[in-house]
């Protein structure tokens, strides 16, 4: 691998904009070729998560447009490998890659087949909406940021299954969910553990964004339907992007390229 990184012009690198099974998993694989990886994750908790690795560079912190055309350039291969529902990120990405004159690629994991019992809501207000003309208690698995928008409902039928950080015990704490309805533990889960959540909180509504097999969604449904629990799924933003095996067969034929 030294050889081969050898052979590489110190100026080339890949940015990998993070947070997700497949980011890491790229970054590493790309690292083991002799590529310089630089992988952007937005919080110290995603660079725990991320690790390290030979070869590896991470940085941690949310960016804005112009922070991300800081990193970027035209020796730069910008891989776009942030979660599906990170709307504004991708804009950014988006935007600073072209200011910059950077190839930019988007990995985006597949949509997930939902099945008919579920019921979709186009957003987080939709979903809202659809709550407050129902009774029994709702377990929210949409991420700390979204739960405050839930507020509405009364604090008291909301339980919120989030990271274990302070930044997300905050955010329940800002929406009134009080310490025993907040369930702090990493992910993703197996039907068994989602099924025992299900019953010891007495949930009746489970509200999902579709994060696709890494993120333990087609578990989630499961167990809700064991446990004859209804399940609202927050429709995905449009996008588009590509599998991990093409952007990874990419990045392949850009490095040789720069060999």
């Amino acid at each position: 691998m030294a050889d081969y990184t050898a052979r590489l012009p110190q100026r080339m690198k890949i940015v990998i904009f993070s947070g997700t099974t497949e980011g890491r998993k790229l970054s590493r694989e790309l690292a083991e070729m002799g590529a310089p990886v630089w992988v952007c994750v937005a919080t110290e908790y995603g660079k725990v998560d991320q690790g390290t690795y030979p070869g590896v560079k991470v940085l941690a912190g949310r960016r804005d447009r112009d922070g991300i055309a800081q990193l970027l350039g035209t020796d730069t291969l910008c891989i776009d490998a942030t979660h599906p529902y990170a709307e504004q990120v991708t804009r950014n990405i988006r935007g600073a890659a072209r200011q910059t004159g950077t190839m930019y690629k988007r990995l985006l994991r597949p949509a997930s087949a939902l099945p008919q019992d579920c019921q979709m809501a186009e957003n987080i207000p939709e979903a809202v909406n659809i709550l407050q003309a129902t009774s029994g208690n709702v377990l929210l698995t949409t991420g700390a940021k979204e739960v405050t928008s839930f507020a509405p409902l009364g604090a008291e039928r909301l339980y919120a299954r989030v990271l274990p950080v302070e930044s997300s015990l905050a955010a329940c704490r800002g929406a009134g969910i009080p310490a025993s309805h907040i369930i702090a533990i990493q992910g993703p889960f197996g039907v068994e553990l989602n099924v025992a959540l299900l019953h010891q909180f007495s949930i009746r509504w489970l509200v999902t964004k579709d994060g696709g097999n890494p993120g333990g969604f087609a578990e989630k449904l499961e167990a809700a339907r064991k446990c004859g629990v209804q399940s609202i799924v927050i429709r995905r933003p449009a996008d588009h992007g590509e599998s991990y095996e093409a952007v990874l067969e990419f990045c392949k034929e850009w490095i040789t390229q720069c060999r």
